[in-house]
């Protein structure tokens, strides 16, 4: 079980599927009936007073609705791929936060997965639901090792870029409207040698400042948008 605070983020979990145990929520802030509308079940529904939610909620700005729902499974046989498909792979992400702004970047550009190598924070952490303002529920998400994902990609064709800062052609250069991985490493360490060896081409974002590297969130948003512009931002 996780907990899910946000009325947005409640729509998002129900409309990606996620069963719902129980929904609590304040009369003093929020209607029944508008939560109802979303949920769709009077019996989830439980009423709280606004003292009792205060100290429920992890968060502010919660709109007066917190829910209990199951997890998903988060395997590789579970991505559905389009025809040519675009993914993101994450090494070893360690920030609840830098993970959720992944996911929303994913969100954004209508990827067909993010797939999490050898993760090392929990999916459902709360701070990964707030920053990724829900988009954790609406993109396919797996988890597995850096090892199975490799072989996942070759069988499915997938070229595999990796960002790494030697010997390295720029992001710019490459031809994303192929089936595509656009793999990430940590900030601290970058890819591990597995990635960097295994890579059809190792990408660079050309840096012009004092500084070697972006961070992770941000330099995939980078990346990806340049893919999604040479596919006309459209999914093919």
């Amino acid at each position: 079980m996780f907990v899910i605070e946000g009325l947005k983020e409640l729509s998002l979990a129900v409309a990606g599927n996620y069963t719902l145990h129980s929904v609590f929520f304040c009369p003093d802030i929020i209607a029944a009936e508008q939560v109802l509308k979303i949920v769709g079940d009077e019996r989830l529904l439980l009423p709280v007073q606004q003292s009792v939610f205060e100290k429920m909620a992890y968060r502010e700005g919660t709109g007066g609705v917190l829910a209990v729902a199951e997890q998903k499974k988060h395997s590789l046989n579970v991505i559905t791929l389009r025809s040519t498909p675009l993914v993101l792979v994450l090494e070893s992400v360690e920030k609840p936060g830098n993970l959720g702004a992944l996911l929303r970047t994913a969100d954004a550009a209508a990827l067909d997965a993010v797939i999490i190598c050898d993760p090392q924070t929990d999916f459902y952490n709360p701070n990964v639901i707030r920053s990724s303002v829900g988009c954790l529920f609406t993109t396919p998400v797996a988890s597995a090792t850096s090892a199975d994902t490799v072989a996942w990609l070759r069988k499915h064709n997938i070229h595999i870029f990796a960002t790494y800062l030697q010997a390295s052609r720029p992001y710019h250069e490459m031809d994303f409207t192929q089936p595509a991985a656009i793999v990430m490493g940590t900030e601290a360490t970058g890819l591990s040698d597995l990635w960097v060896q295994e890579a059809d081409v190792n990408i660079i974002i050309p840096m012009q400042g004092k500084i070697d590297s972006m961070n992770v969130s941000t330099a995939a948003a980078v990346v990806v948008f340049e893919a999604t512009r040479q596919r006309g931002f459209v999914r093919l």
